[in-house]
């Protein structure tokens, strides 16, 4: 079964974060991503350098990664090497600012790998800001040379945060189901990777079918539906240790279920006799609660991130929309008005959004809304598109999209995308085979 890709940290150090740094860190360096098409700021990403001063392969990599995660949010443009003026220097070189304000570089990282045995390397970087000529952020890290990969999430990650004000989300992983197969006879397995697509692991075989995997909000653990001689059954995995628990087999059960924020719970809907209506469950305990009671069909809930309220879609109304209640089932209110139907809603991480699929005119978009139905937007769309997923930092969301079907026997291509939230910037992300359903992580721990 599959373990984790842990990193072992030895040592952090941050180097320096001056007063004067922090009072240099003006408004010109911030980007705001709140709403809009965002200008990208530019920076420029240096090579690590080696022992001897030198471009390193391990810090060439490195560097290639934190520029492909900060390009890719949008939110950055990285200035091709061959305009630099000056050669890459050791973070620990104060860099000659005169050389980089004629390319209209705002930020400038420079970084280092050295060799401190066979297994382990030193990584350091620093941050500096080219408009005060004064650094901004410093790390040290001692790892495992074979995770240097992560190491270049981690630094994505400090520079997003320190450019941004947000948290990063580039050490995360995504779960989701790989699909591989005629239509009429579709392979489904669990699949990890990380948030780039890289690291790429199946986590189950394919001898029965999985759908709608979830990510624990805490942990490293998912649940997921699988299908055993028909039977629908809920597994909890623990991405760590390989194992898995069996929650109990669900008749009525379309959706894994979700975990609740502070991950001791879990929410889910379940039909009998034509109704489906919401439950939750105690992982402690095994109590199951019915929070719904209604002749329709209460589906796809979702915790606030307070865990003091939940989203769901119903058809209570004559068509499928979004409605909001209290976690005690109480206080239920219609949110969307829009034109067409809505489904598979998620609250986002901070609680400010809703993200959600709609049906209109025989096309599927991803789109957002505030929790009390208003500032509705539409990010994505195509001839089927579902199952957004956020990012632990509520700025990208993930979701999966398939193509047209054709009439050849062969299923039609089902793919991943991420886009952030000012709909401005749509990637796809390339897996080994089709993908549907995925789940973001939360950032991983040290």
């Amino acid at each position: 079964m599959f373990k984790s890709f842990k990193l072992l940290v030895y040592m952090i150090i941050v180097i320096s974060i001056s007063f004067f740094s922090l009072q240099a860190f003006s408004e010109d360096l911030r980007i705001k991503i709140n709403s809009g098409q965002v200008e990208p700021l530019p920076i420029a990403i240096a090579n690590f350098t080696g022992e001897e001063g030198d471009t390193s392969k391990i810090g060439m990599q490195i560097s290639t990664v934190v520029s492909n995660n900060l390009v890719g949010s949008g939110q950055f443009k990285s200035i091709e090497s061959a305009a630099f003026i000056a050669p890459p220097t050791n973070p620990s070189v104060r860099p000659n600012f005169t050389d980089w304000t004629p390319l209209g570089i705002k930020a400038l990282i420079t970084g280092s790998v050295k060799n401190i045995n066979d297994q382990q390397i030193e990584v350091e970087f620093r941050l500096w800001d080219v408009i005060a000529e004064t650094d901004l952020i410093g790390l040290r890290l001692s790892v495992n040379s074979k995770a240097w990969r992560r190491v270049a999430h981690i630094i994505s990650d400090e520079i997003f945060e320190r450019l941004s004000g947000d948290s990063g989300y580039f050490d995360t992983r995504i779960v989701y189901v790989a699909e591989s197969g005629p239509q009429n006879k579709r392979i489904k397995r669990l699949a990890i990777m990380d948030q780039d697509g890289e690291n790429h692991q199946f986590l189950t075989d394919g001898s029965f079918l999985v759908l709608t995997p979830r990510f624990s909000p805490t942990t490293q653990e998912i649940t997921y539906l699988a299908y055993f001689k028909n039977e629908p059954r809920v597994y909890i995995f623990n991405l760590e240790t390989g194992q898995q628990e069996l929650l109990g087999s669900f008749p009525g059960m379309t959706f894994a279920p979700r975990f609740s924020p502070s991950g001791e719970k879990i929410i889910m809907s379940l039909a009998e006799k034509g109704v489906t209506d919401i439950y939750t469950m105690d992982l402690n305990n095994q109590e199951v609660i019915r929070l719904t009671n209604s002749p329709s069909i209460d589906t796809s809930p979702s915790f606030s991130p307070d865990g003091k309220k939940i989203i769901f879609n119903s058809d209570r109304g004559g068509t499928q929309q979004l409605y909001i209640m209290d976690s005690n089932g109480r206080n239920v209110k219609r949110i969307s008005f829009g034109k067409g139907r809505y489904a598979t809603p998620v609250w986002a991480p901070k609680g400010e959004l809703i993200a959600f699929t709609k049906i209109l005119k025989n096309k599927f978009y991803i789109g957002v809304m505030s929790p009390d139905g208003t500032g509705e937007r539409l990010l994505a769309k195509g001839y089927l598109v579902e199952g957004p997923t956020w990012a632990p930092n509520g700025r990208v969301l993930m979701y999966f999209k398939q193509e047209a079907p054709v009439d050849d026997g062969k299923s039609a291509s089902v793919n991943l995308f991420k886009i952030d939230i000012t709909g401005f910037r749509e990637t796809r992300i390339v897996t080994p085979s089709d993908g549907s359903d995925p789940a973001w992580s939360p950032l991983l721990p040290n």
